[in-house]
This record gives C-alpha cells, structure tokens and sequence, in this order.
C-alpha cells in the first residue's frame, strides 16, 4: 500500500485549485439512471470512488465515458440490460445505494446489494427504503440485497423522515422526479449537493421546488431528458485545505471557494484566530497571529459545521492555546483518528460522542495510520506543523475523497511526498 510522508515546519504560500464536490458527482451520476438521453458533468473530481460508481454504472448497462482528463463524465443510459447491482462493487462505496431510485423509478425493479464504505459507524439504509415504501414500492431484504419493485409506477406520497438524511433525501428526490403525481419530501436535507442534484434534475425536465429548504415538492412527470451540468464546488475539499496555513502559517488562496459553501466552518476558523477573505478568484486564508485558539465544535447537518470536517479541525485544535470540546452528533465512531493523533502528541480524551482536547506546543512525527477518508488527511495537516517526519500509512482511503493531496500541498511549499508500496 502507498504511504505519505511529511516532514513537518515551514509556512504554506500559494494557490490550491478546489475540484467538484465528491458527494456530490456521486449523487449526479446515478440521474443518468432516470432517462434514456446523454447526461454530461463537468467539473467532475478524478477520484477512486468516481471510478467505482463508474464501473457500477456500466455494470447496469450505462455508457459512462471520461474525457479532459476526468473532469468531464459523458454518459447514456439508453439501455439498460441489468437490474442488479452486485455485492462485488457496492461493497466499495457507501453511495452505490443511490442506483436503487432511479432504477426503480424507471424500470419498475431492482436488485440492489446492501452498501459499504467507511468504518465510521452504522449508516443504516432503512430511510432510503421507507422514502420509496411511502412512494409504493414493494421492498424485500433477502441475503444482503434489498429486492425492489413498483410494478405500476412509483406514485407520489408523503416522504417524512425522522432525521435529516443527505442520501435518503437524494434517493427519495430522484425517485419521485417520475413517479406519478406529487411528492412531498419533510425534513429534507439542506447541502448544497441536494441543492446542485436538484438543479441538475430541473435542467432534465423535473418539476421541483423547495430545495436547499427542509420541505421539498416534486410533480412527476413522465420521462427527463438529457442535460449538461457542472458539479458545484467541493467544501469538503475547499474546507481541509483552508486549514493548511491555519497549521503552518502563510497564506494560502483557494480558487474556486464560496463562503456560501462553509460558512459554520468559517465562523469557528475565525473564532479560532485564523482569518478568512473573498478574492476574484475564491478564498484567501491566513493565521493570524501565533497559536490558533482552542474552540468548541458540535458536528450538525447544514448549514451547520459538517462531520466531514471534524477530524481536521480535531488535529488543528491539538496546538491549541486552550481546551476544546467536540462532540460528533452525526456519525458515531467518528473519532478513530484521535489515537493516531495521541502518537503524534496531542492530548486528547474521547468519551462516546465527545472529545476534549488539550492544546499542546508542538506536535511530532511519528508513523501512524489512516483510519478512513477524512481521518487520512487530518494526519497530513497535522504533520505538516510537527517536529521532524511522518509517516502516513494506508493512504488508499484519501484516494477516495482527494485528488492529488501531495501536488496541490507540495506547490504551496509543503514537504511532501508518496512513496509507492
């Protein structure tokens, strides 16, 4: 397996493009799913989970073709000769539950293998199911997969979920873009990939209002067309590496960021002593003076700060002048990375959902090891302001969220490196 290695100390000054949002091209890419005309993305990420909804896709019978080096996704689902998607390939990514609407929505059947992903928790599958159960479909849990049919049609309903879900609310909003009459989706989801989905769903023809707000409407109609769509900004990516110089010190530009994308993240980067400003071309960030200071974070769906940013703001948190507390309200088992963080030097205690963090000087390098996606590169940001070298081990999970982490760290002066196993 590859490894990263960091040698610690130096400021960061430079530009770091930010690339399409993960989580987004991953719900944008099973829409083609919903119609038999060409759906195109731009602004796609090059990523390994891109690849394996990719090869998901064509596994269905849909033509996915990557172009301009990634970034553009031309695909067709003119002809779709399987139903099924296979334990072998969902088994890799949590989102290849996303085929299962619009499969069921088009075809009336599907066959889809239970899904995998990070170890951060159980990430039940039961709302994705009781969205399409209130849209008439007949569901079935047999040896692993969940057997699907709606041999009429989906039909319009009532879709209220006890709790905010990101992948529930896009499975239910693309299922119900064809089922017949109106659904009404409560308690929806808010992120701006919902948002972007929606959008990329209207310019194919669907009827749907109230995105980006908790109760959402769609009238179904009776087939979408093709499209061309950009994915929108990823803040994930933008967020992990406006906390670069907030480690190191510099002053790093970030082409492409929105505040609009960030702004519960921005609040506690200023609070913490870290500033933040619009330029022509993005975001430029900069420590302000010496030490960051110690903050307290809860992790809340948005427009509150996201989990996928806990991990990192945890190891920036650990040079902090002061105590911290953060608590994870999202996912538990989210704080796998804060013993890897320990072997570094912080000081950090985890009781259940909350951690509390004890700001120290300095970190150290040590070898330590990647625990899932976001954990992977708070160890990176973490090293690039401790003492001396760190080794970071089973890096293929920040393949799956980051593109490039060691050239667009590596151009704003960082020492690092990948070393191939």
């Amino acid at each position: 397996m590859d490894s990263i290695v960091i040698k610690g100390g130096g400021e960061l000054h430079g530009q770091i493009p930010i690339a399409g949002a993960k989580n987004a091209c991953l719900t944008l890419m099973p829409a083609t799913l919903l119609s038999d005309e060409p759906l195109t993305l731009t602004n796609a990420p090059r990523l390994s989970d891109i690849k394996t909804m990719t090869e998901l896709l064509q596994s269905l019978g849909a033509e996915v073709t990557s172009m301009q080096g990634g970034q553009v996704l031309a695909m067709s689902s003119h002809d779709i000769n399987n139903h099924t998607a296979d334990y072998d390939i969902v088994r890799k990514m949590r989102a290849s539950i996303l085929v299962l609407g619009p499969m069921l929505a088009r075809d009336g059947h599907a066959i889809v293998s239970l899904p995998g992903g990070c170890a951060i928790g159980a990430r039940p599958v039961d709302l994705h199911l009781k969205a399409l159960e209130a849209l008439g479909a007949e569901l079935e849990l047999k040896d692993g997969y969940v057997h699907a049919k709606a041999l009429g049609g989906l039909k319009g309903g009532i879709v209220d979920f006890p709790f905010v879900s990101v992948g529930a609310t896009e499975n239910a909003l693309m299922a119900a873009t064809l089922a017949k009459g109106t659904t009404v989706i409560k308690n929806a989801a808010r992120e701006p990939e919902i948002v972007d989905l929606a959008h990329c769903l209207q310019k194919m023809g669907a009827q749907i209002d109230g995105e980006g707000t908790e109760t959402i409407t769609i009238q179904g109609v009776d087939r979408l067309n093709g499209a061309t769509h950009p994915v929108v900004t990823d803040r994930i990516e933008l967020g992990t590496y406006m906390l670069a110089p907030a480690f190191t010190g510099g002053e790093v530009e970030l082409l492409g960021g929105r505040l609009d994308l960030v702004g519960a993240f921005v609040e506690k980067l200023e609070a913490a002593g870290v500033s933040v400003s619009e330029t022509d071309k993005g975001l430029l960030v900069a420590r302000k003076n010496g030490r960051v200071s110690a903050v307290d974070v809860v992790t809340e769906p948005f427009p509150g700060f996201p989990t996928d940013l806990q991990a990192q703001m945890m190891a920036l948190l650990c040079t902090a002048d002061g105590v911290s507390v953060l608590e994870e309200k999202i996912f538990e088992n989210r704080f796998m990375h804060a013993p890897e963080l320990v072997r570094m030097g912080a000081d950090i205690e985890v009781h259940g959902g909350t951690a509390t963090v004890t700001g120290v000087e300095k970190l150290k390098g040590a070898p330590v090891m990647a625990t899932d996606l976001r954990a992977s590169v708070s160890l990176i940001l973490a090293a690039l302001a401790a003492e001396g070298e760190t080794v970071v081990s089973r890096v293929y999970h920040l393949d799956r969220g980051y593109e490039r982490v060691e050239d667009k760290l590596g151009a704003c002066g960082a020492t690092i490196e990948r070393v191939k196993s």
